[in-house]
């Protein structure tokens, strides 16, 4: 298809109220071209880099839900994070990237009419969807360390997580790659509506160090960083050692 026709494609499928703010279309593209031989899990983590310092999104419903459309990078909660980073990654065009999202967003297939989604309500509401769907790579917790059983919920007797401090080990954070995606795991008694994930990043290695980059409205308690509210990339261990979650499970593409 020629270039032209699928820009024009691009104008049309995306609103211009929410392309990147510092990046023109084209640029995207040709970052993406320009990481096409990288591997996978470097492009995921690459894209999930780009957004650091974009503001957190608190509607709860998620601003691209509520506006049904498939990009809105002005604000980012952790699964549209997520959603985006591996979209991006997947694809070798910003169009490309618009198909990976309704492939990976939704329990069957995200549907594109008039410029809006219409089937928002076949989304994933629940990290932990995600992870059992199979189409967000291969888990690998098990991998990493030994695991254990903790009460499940939403039709889930059990699931099998990483503990915390199983997780802060040296030989388990030598074993982390750059794009694992990180789901962060409630304790049974701190779940609100039946939730079992609360909270979703991605890995970055820095000179052998894995990296958590995450969107995150977290402000108080020991949180109290002037990026808070924000997409931010801290490191991992120490994240781990000051989290709220009862520990992690992980997928890798």
């Amino acid at each position: 298809m020629p270039a032209f026709i699928v820009f024009f494609l691009i104008l049309v499928l995306i609103p211009q109220d929410y392309l990147f703010a510092e990046e023109s279309l084209l640029r995207i593209a040709n970052i993406q071209n320009s990481l096409r031989d990288k591997p996978l899990g470097e492009r995921i983590a690459y894209w999930a880099e780009s957004f650091i310092g974009k503001p957190y999104d608190t509607d709860p419903l998620g601003e691209y839900v509520r506006k049904e459309v498939i990009v809105a990078d002005e604000r980012m909660d952790c699964m549209y994070h997520t959603f985006r980073s591996v979209e991006l990654a997947l694809s070798t065009t910003p169009e490309d990237a618009i198909k990976e999202a309704l492939r990976l967003r939704f329990f069957t297939k995200g549907i594109f009419k008039d410029g809006k989604v219409i089937n928002y309500e076949d989304r994933y509401q629940y990290g932990e969807d995600m992870i059992d769907s199979g189409k967000w790579g291969n888990e690998i917790t098990s991998d990493l360390g030994k695991v254990i059983e903790i009460k499940g919920s939403r039709g889930k007797e059990k699931v099998s997580i990483l503990l915390k401090e199983k997780a802060t080990k040296s030989d388990t954070l030598k074993k982390f790659k750059d794009g694992d995606i990180i789901f962060f795991i409630k304790d049974p008694d701190k779940r609100v509506v039946g939730e079992i994930v609360g909270h979703i990043g991605i890995v970055k290695l820095e000179d052998s160090i894995p990296y958590l980059i995450h969107a995150s409205g977290a402000k108080d308690g020991k949180n109290k960083r002037s990026d808070a509210g924000t997409v931010r990339k801290v490191r991992f261990p120490d994240y781990l050692k000051d989290m709220r979650f009862a520990g992690i499970r992980v997928v890798r593409f």
